[in-house]
């Protein structure tokens, strides 16, 4: 996971890994039990609508004694200019009031009476628009924040997830610093400006991403966020933004004017837009697991106990470790999270969503989840971690835990186990993995080149992180070696191989980011390494200034040739479809692995893909890593084959030339790839 917030802000470190508490035989709390047969309500029009009968407002608070709305001309200061009394429908727990006139240009709070005291306003939990800092929710015409063309606009079609390549980054990392040549710093606007370059000429930007060839972007949370004084933007505080506050409006210092809730909007559908014009995926980092704040958050001002899980005691149940968990398992929240993803679906027009610690959630919303969002587009990619940062009252057996995907349909996981066997451990910066000449993770690495499928040929007793196949399907998984979390792989390879030549991490690098990028699943990378962005030795960079996180540009020229490895190994996968098959039984057919004594020759590992799988043009595909630190040698069958990488090299068109097969040897922290029609 990451860094995150308790209650009272102090941060807390963890990162991620599978966290598995004794088994529990009830969903909810003797304490959270109370709220089960609480009535519900899912209808479109909760918190408000206008038209033309006036405006309306629906808030859910089933238990309130009273409730009003206080109507305000400013986004921020002064007194209400109006407060409507609220009456209840005992049927559905929600409490109407309306006026006759559209209320556009002004703003709105909620206030519940309870235990016979008013709670603090609160913007609701449904607010779609807001003020600046969030706290007050704005009455707009949504329509009109529509950029042009916004009706015929249109995400990347997207047949089976294995054909997905997800680029993580975070808005201010991508354009603050001054090596960006962007002028919309650290906005939702950087990503809507061609032609951006470095001092030195390089593509910078939307460019940079169109010129590596990925497939989607997944964006760290850009709904409105807890940490920013948008008042004071010139701070350039910065912030990851799991610390959520509203989560159905965007995040206002991302925006030029975050005092004009129409603008957040406008600006955020503008780099949509702009994404998907150059053929780009838009996914959506979301954390509905848990709130920036315990008793303040909107969700508790509103239906207090209700919407996070509690121990028996009452106590706040907090396997997010940041002070409090949701509660998907009750109606009334799994109805938000379902709603909610599917508004910025609609509305949005977004492509993925990527689920904070999604094990805190139950594995039937996460279904209805995925479901819900197929009907509105079938290309929208679901996914998350597999895991809690702490025990939960949920059982284990219904959480959207990894070792539970198999309950689940459309949605993939992390694989912790390709990971940490690949690199190094994550919560040991000086350990080495397969990659980086550490023997005994070849069974683990193979786990992850199976996307976690049942293969005759992977041992899973010997799995570091897993022991069983948990998917049945590698949809289901998703391969990384780095993201947000922790060490970047640059810093992780400077702490590991210290003393080495830089030249030894640049390949060591690209060898491990070839394993991601020919394991079966969907590849996942992180902003910048393909430029050998680091973050100066910061674990957890969630706040720290652009000086640690934003990506210096000019590394794309210091580093042309490892920028240059990562476009040619995108450009091999999808032009392969053998590294993208879609059935857990083609990839027992089709990937066959060489016999090879892991105790007497470690660090290598070598198969075939055969037989044109998934309908390859290609025949066969020779796939060798050597993680040794010295040179490997291997014996290839003999025959014409195409040369596609090998020292350090790549080249998905085989103009590397060609090998007559027999002895090859490989270098140090290299992989080899050869192919034959």
């Amino acid at each position: 996971m990451k860094i995150l917030f308790s209650s009272t802000m102090t941060a807390v470190l963890f990162a991620a890994g599978s966290f598995l508490s004794p088994l529990h035989s009830a969903a909810q709390s003797s304490f959270d039990a109370q709220f089960i047969n609480y009535p519900t309500y899912s209808g479109d029009d909760l918190e408000l609508i206008v038209d033309n009968s006036g405006t309306h407002f629906r808030l859910w608070s089933p238990k309130a004694q009273e409730a009003r709305v206080n109507i305000y001309t400013n986004g921020h200061t002064g007194s209400p200019s109006q407060v409507l009394d609220m009456k209840l429908d005992p049927a559905t727990g929600t409490w109407t009031a309306s006026v006759p006139e559209k209320l556009y240009g002004m703003f709105y709070t909620f206030q519940i009476k309870w235990n016979g005291e008013w709670n603090n306003e609160t913007p609701g939990v449904w607010a779609k628009a807001v003020g600046i800092n969030g706290k007050r929710a704005a009455i707009i015409d949504l329509a009109k924040t529509d950029p042009d063309g916004w009706n015929k606009d249109k995400g990347p079609d997207v047949s089976n997830f294995s054909d997905v390549i997800v680029y993580e980054m975070h808005h201010r990392d991508m354009s603050m610093h001054p090596s960006s040549g962007i002028a919309n710093k650290g906005k939702f606007l950087a990503l809507t400006e061609d032609g951006t370059v470095s001092p030195l000429g390089d593509k910078t930007g939307i460019d940079h991403l169109k010129e590596l060839g990925i497939t989607h972007v997944h964006i760290l949370p850009s709904y409105d966020y807890n940490s920013v004084d948008e008042m004071n933007l010139q701070q350039n505080t910065y912030n990851w933004g799991y610390d959520p506050q509203n989560y159905n409006s965007p995040e206002g210092s991302y925006s030029t004017n975050p005092s004009d809730p129409s603008t957040r909007i406008r600006e955020m559908k503008e780099m949509v837009k702009a994404l998907h014009d150059a053929g780009i995926g838009v996914i959506m980092d979301v954390v509905y697991n848990h709130t920036a704040e315990n008793d303040g958050s909107n969700f508790e001002l509103t239906a207090p106990g209700y919407y996070h899980r509690h121990w028996d005691d009452g106590k706040y149940s907090d396997a997010s470790g940041c002070g409090n968990e949701t509660a998907s398992d009750l109606k009334q929240m799994q109805d938000f999270i379902i709603n909610s993803t599917k508004y910025w679906a609609e509305e949005y027009h977004i492509d993925g969503f990527r689920f904070d610690l999604m094990a805190i959630h139950d594995t039937e919303t996460m279904n209805k989840v995925a479901s819900e969002l197929k009907k509105i587009n079938p290309s929208i990619f679901v996914y998350g971690e597999g895991w809690t940062a702490g025990d939960s009252p949920l059982a284990i057996e219904k959480r959207a835990l990894k070792e539970n995907v198999s309950k689940m349909k459309n949605i993939a996981v992390f694989s912790d186990d390709l990971r940490d066997a690949v690199k190094g451990h994550y919560s040991n910066a000086s350990d080495r993995g397969f990659a980086t000449g550490k023997p005994g993770n070849e069974e683990t690495v193979k786990i992850g080149i199976v996307a976690a499928t049942s293969h005759p040929q992977v041992d899973y007793s010997k799995g570091n992180n897993s022991k069983f196949a948990y998917a049945l399907s590698p949809e289901m998984i998703v391969n990384y070696v780095s993201c947000h979390d922790d060490l970047t792989l640059t810093d992780k390879l400077r702490k590991s191989m210290e003393g080495e030549p830089e030249q030894n991490m640049l390949e060591a690098a690209k060898l491990a980011q070839t394993i991601v990028f020919t394991s079966q699943g969907t590849p996942f990378m992180f902003a910048g390494e393909e430029i050998f962005r680091d973050k100066q030795g910061v674990h957890n960079s969630y706040k720290s200034p652009d000086s640690i996180n934003a990506i210096n540009w000019e590394n794309k020229a210091k580093y042309r040739g490892q920028f240059d490895y990562y476009k040619e190994l995108i450009a091999l996968r999808k032009a392969h479809p053998a590294f993208r098959m879609t059935s857990a039984d083609d990839i027992a057919k089709h990937l066959v692995f060489d016999k090879i004594d892991s105790s007497k020759t470690p660090n290598l590992i070598s198969y075939s893909l055969k037989d044109n799988a998934n309908g390859d043009y290609w025949k066969e595909i020779k796939v060798v890593f050597n993680g040794a630190s010295q040179p490997q040698t291997v014996n290839m069958p003999k025959g014409k084959w195409l040369i596609v990488a090998k020292d350090g090299k790549i080249a998905h068109d085989g103009s590397l030339g060609v090998s007559s097969g027999g002895k090859i040897i490989l270098a140090p922290y290299s992989a080899l790839i050869l192919a034959r029609e």
